[in-house]
Parts: structure tokens; C-alpha cells; sequence
């Protein structure tokens, strides 16, 4: 067997039981029985559990870890194409239920600064694709815009946990939360938010789609955001129904 082909063999196989048991209760004894491997190999590709661990947490995370449409749809315009995307981040987070919940917990503990540095790495992954989806430039994107798309992922994250871990929603619940809220961010605060920020309404009035800041902060900048931002969601509505409000 190749080298790639045995270490993805690995990586499976901890996936597998990482996503069944908590980190402790699975060692490299299982992993090696799971994969047909000896435990030696183990260290050979990956040098610890610890790391094998994150190579699992950073897989997991590559794949979409928020709810956001791909590339050309119009997600906000279009509310069945958003429902599938939320659908498959939905069966991703159940799949992969106990290595998602210990990786947030390692990483809000600060007990794990590899492991944070993982998830903020995935985050900011994540604010990308969400800037592509909502045809904005991601380049020149100001921090606060940048902020605000992050903020979303906190949300969905929480959300997530009050189902998979403390059980106070259900999936159909969190389903409808976050199927509503980017929209709702997209239609009605991204607006207030650029107003509110005379440095973001300033680097905005050159048009949404591309983030380049100006030298100047004017209350007229704030309004061709909020002009850019509505004929956006407006020629959305046109072409595939009004989003969800």
C-alpha cells in the first residue's frame, strides 16, 4: 500500500472512533486495531495521538463547517438552495457529533493552543466562503465586515451546541434558525451595521462588491451602502422569491 493510501487509512479510521468516544477514551492501540495497522505506525505518520488528533480536527473542519451556498447561488434570493446547504452542514455536525463538541470545548478551554489555532484557522476559512456566496470581494474586505460574518459563525455554533450537546433545541429548530438569519443579516442589518460604522460605511460606498477604504467617512458613503446591500437582496428577490424574514 502507498504511503498516502496508509495514512488516509489511519486518519479514517481515527475519525471514526473519535467521532464515537471522547478524545480519552480512545488510544492508539484502538486506532491501530481499527486500521489493520501496527500501533507503530501511528508515530511513524503522525508522532502522537495528540497529533493525529488534530489532523482529524483539521479534515473535519476543511469540509463546510457553517451553512453557506456555493459559489454562484444565490442563497438569500433563493430560500430552497440556502435549506439544502443547511441541510448538509446539519448531517455533517450529527456525523461527526463528539470530535466537533471536543474540539470547541479544547479550544474555548485555552487548555489546547494548537487546537484553537485549528478552529480559528477554520473560521476564518468559513468567512471566506461566506464572502464568496454573498458576492463580496473577501480581499478587500474591512475587518468589521469581516467581524460581522464571523459573528454569524459564532451564532450557528451555539446554536448547534444547544441541540448536539444541551438538547435545548432540536435539529429542526436550529434548521430554521439558521436558515432565516443570514438572509435576515444580508436584507436588514448589514445595512444598519454600515451606517452605524463610519469607517465601514466609508470603505463600503465604493460598492459592496469591492471592499476598497477610502480616505474619507461621509454620511452619503453610509447611504449608497445600504443602496448597494437592498439592490442586491432587491434583484434577488426578482430572480428567485423574496428570502425568508
Amino acid at each position: 500500500m502507498e504511503r498516502d493510501e496508509r495514512r488516509a487509512q489511519i486518519l479514517e479510521a481515527a475519525r471514526k472512533l473519535f467521532s464515537r468516544r471522547r478524545y480519552s477514551a480512545v488510544s492508539t492501540k484502538d486506532i491501530a486495531d481499527e486500521a489493520g495497522v501496527a500501533r507503530g505506525l501511528l508515530n511513524y505518520y503522525f508522532g502522537s495521538k495528540h497529533d493525529l488528533y488534530l489532523e482529524v480536527a483539521r479534515d473535519m473542519l476543511r469540509l463546510p463547517t457553517l451553512p453557506v451556498a456555493t459559489s454562484g447561488d444565490d442563497a438569500h434570493g433563493r430560500p430552497e438552495i440556502w435549506g439544502r446547504s443547511v441541510d448538509a452542514w446539519l448531517d455533517l455536525m450529527e456525523e461527526n457529533r463528539e470530535p466537533w463538541l471536543n474540539a470547541v470545548r479544547a479550544g474555548e478551554s485555552g487548555h489546547d493552543p494548537e487546537l484553537r489555532a485549528v478552529l480559528d484557522e477554520a473560521s476564518e476559512m468559513v468567512v471566506e466562503r461566506v464572502l464568496q456566496a454573498l458576492q463580496l470581494d473577501g480581499e478587500h474586505a474591512s475587518p468589521a465586515l469581516r467581524a460581522v460574518v464571523r459573528s454569524y459563525g459564532g451564532l450557528a455554533q451555539e446554536a448547534t451546541r444547544e441541540w448536539l450537546e444541551r438538547g435545548r433545541l432540536s435539529r429542526a429548530q436550529v434548521r430554521a434558525l439558521l436558515l432565516g438569519v443570514m438572509p435576515l443579516i444580508v436584507r436588514e442589518v448589514l445595512p444598519q451595521v454600515l451606517e452605524a460604522d463610519d469607517t465601514l460605511a466609508s470603505t463600503a460606498a465604493a460598492g459592496v462588491a469591492s471592499l476598497t477604504p477610502r480616505p474619507s467617512s461621509t454620511r452619503r458613503g453610509s447611504s449608497a451602502a445600504r443602496a448597494s446591500v437592498r439592490g442586491r437582496a432587491d434583484a434577488s428577490d426578482r430572480a428567485g422569491g423574496a428570502a425568508p424574514r
